[in-house]
C-alpha cells in the first residue's frame, strides 16, 4: 500500500490547494472546510494504530473525508494486508469527485453523500475525522431539529441548539463504530468550556471510554485559515471501567507532548472547564467571595452594525446630525493606552478617538418631522438592510440600543498576552459617562457596594487596584482560549473569579449570611 504514497500525497496536496483556491473563504467557512495538514494527519494515524491490538485488522472510516488526508496517512503507515476496509463520505462534489478519481485504484470506498443522512453500518474499528466546523447559526432551524433528533437516537446525546455541526458528526458516528473500536476526532477545543459542550462531555464520560485529549498550543494554530484552537479527542466504544482516569496532554505532538496530566473521570464530571488540564491541577472549590458578590457583570452593547451606529464626532458634525441623538461610547481597547479613563466637564471621555453611539427612542415619523438630516441618515441604514439584520430586527425600533449605563469599572472581553504586563485582560477605571460595545464587560456595583461607594468616593479606586492584582492564572482559569492565543471572558466567567482581597469591603453581616448559605448548600 505504501508503494506510491509519496507520489499520490504530492498529487493530493496539489489538488487540495487547487480546489481550495477555486472557493472563496466565505464559502469554505460556511461549510467548515479546513484541510488537515499532512504531518498532523500522520501523527494522528500513527497514534490510532497504537490503540489497536498489534495485528488487528483495520476497518477505517472518515465521515468527512475531503481529499483524503487521513486516508493518505493510513496508506503510508499500514500495510495493505492489515487494512481490511477503508471508507469515507464527502458532501461536496467539488472535493469528492477529484478525490475519488485520485484514490480510485487504492481500494477506498468513497461516497458522495451527506453523512448525517446515511444509514449506520456499525463495523468500523478505526474512525478518524476532522469534521466540518460549521457554527450553529449556519444551520437552519429545521436542520438543527433533524440533527438533534438523529444524534440523540444514535448516541443518547441531547445537544443544545447552540452546538456546531462537528458535535452532531461525533454523536452520529457512534452508531457506525464496532464494539471496542477506537475513534480520534480533530475538533475545536471550545466544547471543553462552553455550555453547549456539557452533553458532549457527558457522552465522553458515560457512554464511551474517554482515553486521551490532546490540546494543541493555541499559539500554534493547526489551520492557518481557521481561528480555532484544536484538540484531538480519543475514545473507545466501550463502557468506562471503574475508577477510570483520562490522559490530558498539551502542546507539541500526540507522541511527544509538552505537558501531561492524568485526571480521574470523577473529577472531570465536576469540572466545567476542561481546558485547565493539563496545565493546572484539579480546581479547589473556593468558599470565599467571588466577583458576583460585588458586581453585576454585563457584556457591552451589540449594535447590529458598528460602522453605521458608531460615528466619530467629526462625521456627526459634517452630516449636521443632532448631538442629542447620540451618547458617548468608548473605542476599542486598542485605542485606549491608559487603564484610567478621565472625563471632561460634560462627562465625555478624554480620548483622542471620540466616538458616539446613535441611540434613539423616537418613532420614525417624529424623527422625520424634527430632523431631516437624521431621517436621511436612517434611510441610508435602510438601504444597507440594517432593519433586517438579526439584532436590529429583534428590537422594538431597529435603531434603538440596549440599556447600558456608564459603568465605573470595565474589563476587556478579548485579549492576548500583553508583552509589557503579561496580562490578557485589562481592568479599566471609567470616570466618563460613556457606554461600551461588546468588546468590554461592564461591571456595575451591587446595591450594598454602591451604597459603600456613595459614602466613600475613593473606594472605587481601591477596588480597581485590587482587581489589577488578580493574577492572569486566576482569570484564565475561568475564561477560555481560542486559536492564536486569543483569550475570552464571558460575563458569568468573570463573575466566578475569586476575589478574597475584596472581603474587607463587605459588611460583616453579609459575610456571615454568605457563610450560612454555603454551609446549607454543602450539607454541613
Amino acid at each position: 500500500m505504501k508503494k506510491n504514497f509519496h507520489t499520490l500525497e504530492k498529487r493530493r496536496l496539489a489538488l487540495q490547494a487547487e480546489l481550495d483556491g477555486q472557493k472563496t473563504q466565505t464559502e469554505r467557512n460556511k461549510l467548515g472546510q479546513f484541510a488537515t495538514p499532512t504531518p498532523l494527519a500522520q501523527d494522528i494515524l500513527r497514534y490510532a494504530g497504537s490503540l489497536l491490538r498489534k495485528r488487528e485488522a483495520i476497518r477505517f472510516l472518515d465521515p468527512a473525508i475531503g481529499t483524503g488526508a487521513f486516508y493518505s496517512a493510513l496508506r503510508n503507515l499500514y500495510s495493505s494486508e492489515r487494512v481490511a476496509e477503508a471508507a469515507g463520505f464527502e458532501i461536496d462534489a467539488h472535493y469528492e469527485r477529484p478525490a475519488a478519481k485520485l484514490w480510485s485504484e487504492t481500494g477506498l470506498a468513497m461516497t458522495l453523500a451527506d453523512f448525517t443522512l446515511e444509514k449506520p453500518e456499525p463495523r468500523f474499528n478505526m474512525l478518524i475525522c476532522n469534521p466540518p466546523y460549521v457554527r450553529h447559526h449556519h444551520l437552519a432551524n429545521g436542520e438543527k431539529i433533524r440533527l438533534q433528533q438523529r444524534t440523540l437516537k444514535a448516541s443518547g446525546m441531547k445537544l443544545s441548539g447552540l452546538a456546531g455541526l462537528y458535535c452532531h458528526f461525533l454523536g452520529l458516528s457512534h452508531s457506525w463504530m464496532a464494539e471496542d473500536g477506537i475513534a480520534g476526532w480533530l475538533i475545536p477545543s471550545e466544547f471543553m468550556d462552553v455550555n453547549y459542550g456539557a452533553a458532549l462531555k457527558q457522552y465522553l464520560l458515560e457512554k464511551v471510554t474517554l482515553l486521551h485529549i490532546h490540546r494543541f498550543d493555541p499559539d500554534d494554530v493547526q489551520f492557518a485559515d481557521a481561528l480555532v484552537s484544536s484538540a484531538v479527542v480519543w475514545f473507545r466504544n466501550s463502557p468506562p471501567p471503574p475508577n477510570h482516569s483520562v490522559s490530558f496532554t498539551f502542546g507539541g505532538t500526540l507522541s511527544a507532548p509538552k505537558l501531561t496530566r492524568m485526571v480521574s473521570a470523577r473529577e472531570l464530571a465536576l469540572e466545567n472547564k476542561w481546558t485547565r488540564f493539563p496545565i493546572a491541577d484539579v480546581r479547589i472549590k473556593t468558599e470565599g467571595p467571588i466577583l458576583s458578590d460585588f458586581f453585576q457583570i454585563k457584556r457591552g452593547i451589540a449594535t447590529g452594525g458598528n460602522s453605521f451606529f458608531i460615528l466619530p464626532v467629526e462625521e456627526i458634525i459634517s452630516r449636521d446630525l443632532p448631538m442629542h441623538a447620540f451618547r458617548p461610547i468608548l473605542p476599542s481597547p486598542r485605542y485606549i493606552a491608559d487603564n484610567e479613563i478621565r472625563a471632561d466637564d460634560t462627562g465625555n471621555p478624554c480620548l483622542e478617538r471620540r466616538l458616539f453611539l446613535l441611540d434613539l427612542r423616537m418613532t420614525e415619523q417624529d424623527i422625520k418631522q424634527r430632523s431631516r438630516a437624521l431621517w436621511r441618515y436612517l434611510e441610508e441604514g435602510r438601504a444597507q438592510g440594517l432593519p433586517e439584520r438579526y439584532i436590529c430586527s429583534h428590537r422594538p425600533l431597529w435603531y434603538t440600543q440596549e440599556n447600558r449605563p456608564p459603568a465605573p469599572l470595565l474589563c476587556t472581553y478579548l485579549g492576548r498576552g500583553d508583552n509589557k504586563s503579561g496580562r490578557p485582560f485589562r481592568f479599566l477605571l471609567n470616570h466618563s459617562k460613556a457606554t461600551v460595545a461588546n468588546v468590554y464587560l461592564a461591571m456595575y456595583p451591587t446595591p450594598f457596594l454602591a451604597k459603600a461607594i456613595a459614602a466613600d468616593h475613593k473606594l472605587t479606586r481601591r477596588i480597581w487596584n485590587v482587581l489589577n492584582r488578580i493574577t492572569p492564572e486566576e482569570l484564565l482559569g475561568e475564561g477560555r482560549v481560542y486559536g492564536g492565543g486569543l483569550h475570552k471572558l464571558e460575563p458569568r466567567e468573570l463573575a466566578n473569579v475569586p476575589v478574597a482581597a475584596l472581603a474587607e469591603f463587605l459588611p460583616r453581616n453579609f459575610l456571615v449570611g454568605r457563610q450560612l448559605e454555603l454551609s446549607e448548600r454543602s450539607g454541613r
